[in-house]
């Protein structure tokens, strides 16, 4: 029996998904698959179609009188009802007229069988409107509802245990490794804060990221409306449906397409986040194996097939991994979405269906941190110890001193006395006991120790920490 033959129970089965996201990994990307997959899609296609169509109703147009509140409460309740029965009979149109939006138009056009006030009006639905008028708003409201409900509240889960070690951690001595070489101590709690700050910052310009949209046309000139019915402001109109009824932001200048510059920025923003969250996680796996963090170990997991001591960093590996997942995709939509010939092509409508791949395989990566992050233990007794090797790392501020009181060629004596030799306490204290230098500093440097020569860290980390719990 070849691969091919081989009988497979159900086309719809987890293990059969081309995707791991929507295979292995599922449960964890629940929240975000209604608002991304299809059925987010036509849901909002739906939500577009009701809201232009009501604030058509109240325009004063001869031909079309305003909605009553029953009709607009019925209307709009179709969208906060909207079920996968709903999607499926989308489906069933489009095998018909295969076109998605136009599937969508004939599913609300339905709806109004029973009611005369609504069959009169049936004709306004998707008045006027381009099929990117419809896919273009509901994009932009697909991924303002996931980066709000989804992406902002992982990669907080994410920023608040960063915070937390920041504050706990803040006056424990580090060794640092500049070029993976001993260099002057840090604490834990700041080089935690490093990541945390960053995400702050990377956070903020994903939530400000405007999200802009448009209802102009078919080449964006309003030229259907006007024939229609020349005497109203179409533009003022439109301004008001997109950011008045959806929250989005009016695009007033565009082709066919929104020109998805506002996705774009959106998508370098959540990709410079995923870069950050890379290097924090191969920082975690470098501090793993030289033993500062220990991991907790849960009953009956397995770390190697072979090898029963092993506790592998697995959390920041899959993290890493599908950080990487995610910014190939982001990168590619964010320099290929705002590209089109001419008027409008095609090519964006494939490249946007991806979406929940992009930002799933981001939010799966911020979920494997959090795990990580959950699963650590400091080895307080691996960092004393690595501190205590490393008197070598005194140079730095034994030569600043010699420096500020003008003895000969400071860092060239320094240098010659440490470079490429182990340094002991014994060693630094002698060195530094033959000094020239007021009894006062020489009394400072000698009680200094690599463990206490951690300049303004702590201070630094409290204060981003903001006297968090503790994280064990």
């Amino acid at each position: 029996m070849t691969a091919i033959d081989t009988p497979l129970s159900s086309s719809r089965s987890p293990l059969l998904a081309l995707s791991p996201l929507d295979g292995r990994y599922a449960p964890k990307l629940a929240a975000l698959r209604p608002l991304l997959s299809e059925f987010g899609l036509m849901r909002c296609r739906v939500q577009v179609e009701v809201e232009w169509f009501i604030g058509l109703s109240e325009l004063g147009l001869p031909e079309f009188a305003p909605l009553s509140d029953a009709a607009r409460v019925q209307l709009r309740g179709r969208v906060a009802a909207f079920s996968e029965a709903d999607a499926e009979a989308i489906k069933a149109i489009e095998r018909t007229t295969n076109h998605d939006v136009k599937a969508v138009e004939y599913f609300i056009r339905q709806g109004f069988a029973g009611s005369a006030e609504l069959e009169r009006a049936a004709e306004f639905v998707h008045f006027a409107c381009t099929s990117e008028d419809i896919n273009n708003t509901s994009h932009a409201l697909m991924l303002g509802a996931a980066r709000r409900e989804v992406l902002l509240p992982a990669l907080d889960g994410v920023l608040e245990r960063l915070q937390r070690m920041a504050g706990v951690f803040a006056a424990l001595p580090m060794l640092s490794r500049t070029h993976g070489q001993t260099a002057s101590p840090t604490t834990l709690g700041k080089e935690v804060a490093n990541v945390a700050h960053r995400l702050q910052r990377a956070r903020a310009r994903i939530a400000a990221v405007a999200l802009p949209a448009k209802m102009n046309g078919a080449v964006g000139n309003y030229n259907a409306h006007l024939a229609a019915y020349p005497d109203v402001d179409w533009e003022a109109f439109a301004k008001q449906v997109v950011e008045e009824r959806l929250g989005l932001a009016f695009n007033p200048y565009t082709i066919q397409i929104e020109p998805h510059d506002g996705i774009a920025e959106l998508f370098d923003a959540v990709a410079h986040a995923n870069t950050i969250c890379i290097d924090w996680a191969r920082d975690v796996w470098g501090y793993v194996s030289l033993g500062y963090f220990k991991q907790r170990v849960k009953k009956g997991e397995v770390g190697s097939s072979t090898m029963p001591h092993k506790v592998n960093p697995i959390d920041f590996e899959n993290a890493e991994g599908n950080f990487g997942l995610a910014n190939a995709l982001l990168v590619h939509m964010s320099g290929k979405l705002p590209i089109s010939r001419w008027q409008r092509d095609l090519t964006d409508s494939t490249v946007l269906r991806n979406m929940g791949v992009a930002l799933g395989y981001g939010v799966l990566a911020l979920d494997s941190l959090a795990r990580g992050l959950d699963k650590l233990e400091v080895n307080e007794a691996a960092l004393a110890a690595d501190l205590d090797a490393a008197w070598e790392v005194l140079a730095e501020p034994v030569q600043t001193v010699m420096r500020r009181h003008g003895l000969p060629d400071p860092y060239q004596q320094l240098k010659d006395f440490t470079q490429g030799k182990p340094i002991t306490r014994e060693l630094m204290q002698g060195f530094i006991a033959g000094l020239a230098i007021p009894a006062d500093d020489k009394a400072r440097l000698l009680a200094m120790t690599p463990g206490t020569y951690t300049g303004k860290a702590a201070v630094l980390a409290a204060r981003l920490g903001g006297g968090a719990g503790a994280v064990s």
